[in-house]
This record gives C-alpha cells, structure tokens and sequence, in this order.
C-alpha cells in the first residue's frame, strides 16, 4: 500500500511540477488564504516568536511581517514542487550564487568546506549548489530521514537530482572520515539554527533578543576535520528569484575559541533575518526549551549533559 501511494504522489508532484511558474504562485496565493486566513496554521506560535524577537515593533508591523511570512511559507511549497523538473537554465536563473570563487579556491587546495544554513526561504533549492561550485567538490547536505521510506525516497530523489548528496545526520561523521580518506574534497550544508535535544545542549547565545540553547556539531566536525567554515547569506531578489552568498568565516577553525565560529554563525544569521524577516521559519517552535528548565533537569559532567537524580 505504501509503495502504491508513493507512485501516485510522485506521479502527481511531477504533473504539478510541469505547470509554469506564474500558475504555481498562483496556487500558492490561493494557499496562503487556506493555511493563514482559514486554518490559521500555527498563528499563535509566529505570533509569540515576532513579539520576542522584535519588541521595538509595533503590532501593525509584526503584522505586516507575519502576513508576507505566510506568503513566503506558501511560495516555499510551491517551489519544491517545481523543483522537481526545473531545467538546469531555470534554476541558474532563480537562484544564482555568489562569493563561490573562495569555496573552489578551497577545493582546489584539498580543503572541505562546510557551510553554515538557516532556515531561510528557499533553503530547498540551495540543493542546486553543484551547478555553481568546482567538479572537483562533492557536494552534499545534511537530513532527516523520514520515517516513510517510500516518501523518503521522494525526497531523495527531489534534493539529490542536482548531484548533492544527502547524508543522514547519524552518518555524517563515518561520510566525513570516508570523504578524507579518498581525498575527497567536500562542500557541506548544515543547516544549524534547529532545537537541539536536551542531552545536546553545550552552549547558549543570545540570538533575535532571547537566551537561545543552539547546535554546536557543525563547529566541532569542522575543526575536526580542519575544513573551511563559511556561512550562506540568502536573500530574496523578487518573488521566484533569490541570492545566495558565500561568506567566508574562517579557513581553520581549529585556531577559534570554543564555540566561536557558532557565535559567529548566529550573528550572520541575526542579521539576515533582520534584513528580511518575513524569509526564516517563523512557525518553528525554536525557543521551547530555556535554560531555567536545563538547569533545573540537567547537569554537565565531564562534558555530557546528564539527568539530576
């Protein structure tokens, strides 16, 4: 039954993926009265988030945020689905690169780079990396398998048609050791501005004016395997037409304090988001965990995070 539903929804996500792109944001304007106008999905939480981050706005203008929020949300779902035929030619032109002529200079010296993501709109097609960077790089980003395999597949298949590989998070240090050992020079995406879990909790920064509990993996593998580190600044042309530019942080991040180059990150991050609000996850629950609550459950002993008795 499970295989039979993935054909039909493949089947389905190609044929929609056909209709030209006026039409998908088309449907994605009538979206945009379903999911916010009718169904208010998760009002109340984008809400919470925009009064937090931005108390020196007032309510009309985190209105006008939250509105052209929900129009980017909407724009999101339609482009994956475009996605998944988009030519080669279409998708240079919506999406261009800039700052790449740095990360191939790393490629072409040996070095991997690993890059640091948001949860910026359209995070999807950055998938498109390998059309803009050295042969000479594997590309690839990091993911959460789903639980469906059919589906997973479906995914797969969408992310991985430009050449990126997609590497489950609970592989990413056996790829990265695998990558050096064949001399491989690899170019990765992290997107790291996730919830991470209790037990990964190691560091706090204060991020959109609140005390926020942050990943700190993508820092660690980078100095481990003493790869580039550099972040990805998106931004939004137009509707349908982004930019992404690759600012370099740092070539050897092993000379950085502890947990520097994710303060850095975190920064960048800010201020992107403060540029164009209205492109981050605002419907993720990022700030549901406090540091009230890790102290009162948690303790650190000898660098792990371990239940009070």
């Amino acid at each position: 039954m499970n295989k039979i539903l993935y054909y039909i929804v493949y089947a389905v996500w190609w044929l929609l993926s056909l209709l030209p792109m006026w039409l998908h944001y088309g449907l994605g304007s009538f979206l945009y009265i379903i999911i916010y106008k009718i169904a208010g999905y998760r009002v109340k939480v984008v809400r919470q988030n925009l009064r937090n981050s931005f108390p020196e706005k007032t309510e009309k203008e985190l209105r006008s945020v939250e509105r052209r929020f929900y129009h980017s949300l909407c724009d999101y779902f339609v482009e994956t689905v475009k996605m998944m035929t988009m030519s080669e030619k279409q998708m240079r032109r919506r999406l261009e690169f800039k700052g790449t002529e740095a990360v191939n200079e790393c490629v072409d010296e040996g070095q991997s780079c690993a890059v640091f993501l948001g949860h910026t709109f359209n995070w999807e097609w950055i998938t498109s990396l390998p059309l803009w960077v050295s042969d000479k790089a594997q590309c690839g980003q990091l993911y959460h398998a789903l639980e469906n395999k059919n589906f997973d597949r479906l995914f797969l298949s969408i992310r991985q048609r430009w050449g990126a590989e997609c590497i489950p998070v609970a592989d990413i240090l056996r790829k990265t050791v695998e990558y050096r050992r064949k001399n491989q020079p690899t170019v990765l995406g992290y997107i790291s501005d996730q919830v991470p879990h209790w037990n990964n909790i190691h560091h706090w920064c204060q991020f959109m004016n609140q005390d926020t509990p942050v990943m700190t993996g993508t820092e660690r593998i980078a100095k481990k395997n003493r790869q580039a580190l550099f972040y990805l600044d998106v931004r939004r042309l137009r509707r349908g037409y982004y930019e992404a530019e690759f600012r370099l942080i740092t070539r050897n991040p092993e000379e950085l304090a502890e947990f520097e180059a994710t303060d850095i990150y975190y920064r960048m991050l800010e201020d992107t988001i403060r540029r164009q609000p209205e492109l981050w996850l605002w419907s993720h629950k990022r700030w549901k965990r406090t540091r009230e609550e890790f102290n009162r459950r948690f303790k650190v002993v000898n660098g792990k995070v371990v239940p009070k008795e």
